[in-house]
């Protein structure tokens, strides 16, 4: 199993009579895209400050690369990148001279590192150019090279395409997962954006009003979210019989209203139907049916879990 990177247990924050985060269980393990995904107000940007030591917890504890002593915590936070909200910057100055700013400021070493970071984002050619002038897309990619001055191991985003245009979109998504693949960079972030968040990250974590819902791998919600086709037939009993002689290890599930639901179908659709026509059973119907990261969210939001 891989190394946890984060892990976070009963972490409770509180404002006054607000809860903002409310006994927290999140652990994000090394290499994962871990998307955090919930409404305004869910607990996401908190629980990012309290991961960067923006902010401190009630309650609850953090370990951080296996640390869990307070200073081995804060010294582990020189091995993460993160950008909570949006990326300071000075206006008038240009690109290049905010980054070297701030690798000054942190105590990196090596000139190159600004280069390297501007070369990474794709914004080499826009290192003269003073911070004010920069389109969104831009505005977000600094932000991305400011997180990786560090060569971090983990880097923490909050809403990292957060008002970008598809063509913004696209390339933050192909450099996320370069970062992730090639550099074998951890990434914590959050998303509004969730068909986006369904084309990159590797683990879910979702929350509402402060609390966990669930945690879940990607390939786990990709088998819970699976496509499933509903017959509705003459004989359903019969055509139940059928399937688990023709078809065996098929799942399935008879439900009302004569109709029979196959989950995770091995078969197109149409070989379902003609299973039932070569017995001389009835197809009233027959949909497919998909179940996004959207659905699936809200129905858990909605209604507990599945």
């Amino acid at each position: 199993m891989n190394e946890a990177v984060i892990e976070a247990r009963d972490i409770t924050k509180q404002y006054k009579d607000l809860t903002a985060l409310d006994h927290v269980d999140i652990t994000v393990r090394r290499g994962e895209i871990y998307g955090l995904i919930g409404d305004n107000g869910a607990g996401k940007s908190t629980f990012l400050k309290i991961a960067a030591g923006q902010i401190f917890p009630t309650g609850g504890y953090l370990r951080l690369f296996g640390n869990e002593d307070e200073k081995a915590v804060q010294k582990s936070r020189s091995r993460m990148g993160a950008i909570v909200e949006n990326a300071g910057f000075f206006p008038k100055m240009s690109v290049e001279k905010n980054l070297e700013y701030y690798r000054i400021q942190r105590g990196i070493p090596g000139k190159e590192t600004v280069e390297s970071v501007l070369r990474t984002v794709n914004l080499l050619e826009k290192r003269r150019v003073k911070c004010e002038k920069l389109s969104m897309g831009m505005k977000q990619r600094f932000g991305l090279a400011l997180a990786l001055l560090g060569e971090p191991e983990l880097l923490l985003l909050d809403e990292p395409i957060n008002g970008l245009d598809p063509s913004g979109i696209i390339e933050m998504r192909e450099l996320l997962l370069k970062l992730n693949q090639e550099k074998r960079i951890t990434i914590l972030l959050s998303s509004h954006i969730l068909s986006e968040l369904e084309q990159i990250a590797t683990m879910y974590g979702f929350l509402s009003r402060g609390g966990v819902l669930e945690e879940i791998s990607a390939q786990a919600l990709r088998e819970k979210c699976a496509g499933c086709i509903d017959l509705r037939l003459t004989e359903p009993e019969k055509y139940a019989a059928v399937l688990e002689k023709e078809l065996p290890g098929t799942a399935y599930q008879v439900l009302q209203d004569q109709t029979i639901r196959i989950t995770n179908p091995g078969q197109e659709s149409a070989r379902y139907g003609r299973l039932a026509y070569e017995h001389g059973i009835g197809v009233q119907g027959l949909d497919e049916r998909h179940m996004s990261l959207e659905d699936y969210y809200v129905n858990i939001k909605n209604r507990g879990k599945l």
